[in-house]
């Protein structure tokens, strides 16, 4: 039996949903091949919580917990932390430091990828298309004309580097740009503003599975509010339609472009990309290496309908971290 730590929690405003998905995983672990531990990462503590919600605090030295006077260490980590520090390369690079294989990708892969900005300029020149992009730094000079005239309007104004839709605003009209901006300042003290994409949004999760990376059924999403934000992800104010209503055609080159991200960054575990398609063009939005993986998330749903059922998606990412 293997000690599978899974990591859950976070810094960031997305605490809540990482402690749903970390949940989800401990249930539907395997329990004849593995001991799940539930450990919450917090920024004033990590502790391993147990049965009973007691907690044990971890030794930071080498990622270990001692329970009852017994030392206890892991053959694994999963991560299931969305934001900082799970999505963003720290704990990454930390658990190679400590020689601990873990379930996510590469800490240089989950920086790069959890700024927006500078994932679409690498992606860019492999021939991903992305929206038009103006970006601000906390403290810049806000001119809004500049903006208008460079991306258009409506646009939306994002944190550069957040997840879960947190503050992401739609904006229709400029003098709305500077309540937008300091929405998002809340989030990040890089925001990044893109240009209005009218098309239909998809989301395509890509994993490597049993040793091919495997590209999973793409979700359509049809968002009752204005764009696909908090409510609409997690509330249910959306339909998450998989597969697709799009053409097999349509499918397929969606499909590819998403590998090719997948490959061109040499990723490694979960990845879920964002598109809008506009004039049969899939543009990127953005890739998540941590989703969701609540019952509802968009990567249980997708590979529900591949046939991949929760266990084994699990004990496949745990079996391809401990190879």
């Amino acid at each position: 039996m293997k000690n599978i730590a899974i990591i859950m929690g976070g810094y960031s405003s997305e605490y809540k949903i990482s402690l749903i998905s970390g949940n989800v995983v401990y249930q539907y672990l395997d329990k004849t091949k593995y001991n799940g531990f539930r450990i919450h990462i917090f920024k004033e503590k990590w502790v391993y919580v147990d049965e009973n919600n007691a907690e044990f605090s971890i030794d930071k030295n080498d990622f270990s917990v001692t329970v009852n006077d017994q030392k206890i260490t892991f053959d694994c980590v999963f991560n299931a932390i969305h934001g900082t520090p799970g999505e963003d390369g720290l704990m990454q690079a930390y658990f190679e430091l400590i020689g601990i294989k873990q379930s996510s990708c590469d800490y240089y892969q989950a920086a790069l990828t959890f700024n927006k900005r500078d994932l679409l300029s690498v992606l860019k020149p492999y021939g991903i298309k992305t929206a038009i992009s103006y970006y601000l730094n906390k403290g810049d000079v806000i001119n809004t004309a500049e903006i208008v005239k460079k991306v258009g309007l409506p646009c939306f104004v994002k944190p550069n580097k957040a997840g879960s839709s947190f503050g992401i605003s739609k904006v229709k009209s400029e003098a709305e740009l500077p309540i937008a901006i300091e929405v998002a300042y809340k989030e990040d003290n890089e925001i990044i503003i893109e240009s209005f994409l009218d098309g239909t949004e998809v989301s395509v999760g890509v994993i490597n599975y049993q040793g091919e990376i495997k590209v999973l059924p793409i979700t359509e999403i049809v968002s009752d509010n204005d764009f696909f934000d908090y409510e609409a992800k997690y509330e249910g104010k959306s339909q998450e339609i998989t597969p697709a209503r799009i053409s097999d055609e349509l499918t397929q080159k969606v499909s590819e472009v998403a590998k090719r991200a997948y490959e061109v960054l040499k990723m490694k575990g979960f990845s879920r990309s964002e598109f809008i398609i506009v004039d049969n063009e899939p543009y990127m939005l953005e890739m998540n290496t941590i989703p969701g993986l609540t019952t509802e998330s968009l990567i249980p749903q997708q590979a529900h309908a591949a046939g991949i059922s929760l266990e084994d998606l699990f004990t496949n990412a745990i079996e391809l971290a401990l190879s």
